[in-house]
């Protein structure tokens, strides 16, 4: 096992197609791509997010407390087998900054600690204080897997401060039923056809060549969370289908 910890802040853009390519070579003079984008290929990532049978963290999450946080089980690979390498992640946001903390399991003790209790051992005192943490997190809230957020990512690092980091998300698929990363990548994208979502990662304020950047280009700074918009959607939809029920029976 071994465990990573992240502390920062993280801003927002969604970006069109045209913004995307007038973005990139500007970039290139100050970031250099993400080692995981081999041959400058994005590369992927798949989750599940765990939430309560009345969705209570993700309606708590959009309706920005001071302090939220979320549960998530993520690969960089579609799993074939239990034994595969997974990380189980722990995401807090208070008061803006966000701070991650993130076990790396094999899928088999992901699954034994979730849904049977089962905790992991580890000699190693962090990686224990990070398993006891979501141990008293699933103690706290009844979760279950609720739905499979994935993507493909473009990454930059900036070549003078490697905590300024820019992602680059795109074809969003979310789904809510087949809720294993076995089961592979697809479900419906949540981003218009041509869009990213930009994420700004960094420590303190951002670089004045980036904003000058970002001014030049117009690309303004949004609100958007993946799961807070696969939410609203999936909430507007059901909503939709009762009213539809409803007037069924009334013309019957």
């Amino acid at each position: 096992m071994a465990i990573k910890s992240f502390k920062r802040y993280e801003k927002k853009f969604i970006i069109n197609k045209e913004q995307y390519n007038n973005l990139i070579p500007r970039l290139l003079q100050y970031m250099d791509v993400d080692e995981h984008c081999k041959s400058g290929k994005n590369y992927s990532i798949y989750n599940i997010y765990y939430d309560t049978e009345n969705s209570d963290v993700i309606r708590n999450s959009i309706s920005k407390p001071y302090y939220k946080e979320k549960l998530r089980l993520r690969s960089y690979n579609v799993p074939s087998n239990l034994n595969d390498k997974v990380f189980l992640e722990l995401k807090k946001k208070i008061n803006g900054i966000v701070n991650k903390r993130r076990v790396v399991l094999t899928l088999k003790e992901a699954y034994n600690f979730l849904e049977l209790g089962i905790k992991p051992t580890s000699n190693d005192y962090i990686n224990k204080q990070v398993i006891n943490e979501i141990e008293y997190y699933l103690s706290k809230k009844y979760v279950k897997p609720t739905v499979y957020i994935g993507y493909t990512r473009k990454a930059f690092f900036s070549k003078e401060d490697r905590d300024f980091r820019l992602t680059f998300d795109s074809e969003i698929l979310t789904r809510r039923d087949n809720l294993s990363l076995e089961s592979g990548f697809f479900g419906n994208n949540i981003l218009e056809d041509g869009n990213h979502l930009m994420e700004v990662k960094i420590l303190g304020a951002m670089p004045l060549w980036f904003t000058n950047i970002l001014s030049e280009l117009q690309i303004y700074n949004t609100n958007f969370s993946k799961y807070g918009n696969e939410y609203m959607k999936y909430s507007f939809n059901q909503q939709n289908n009762v009213t539809n029920t409803r007037g069924i029976k009334q013309i019957c």
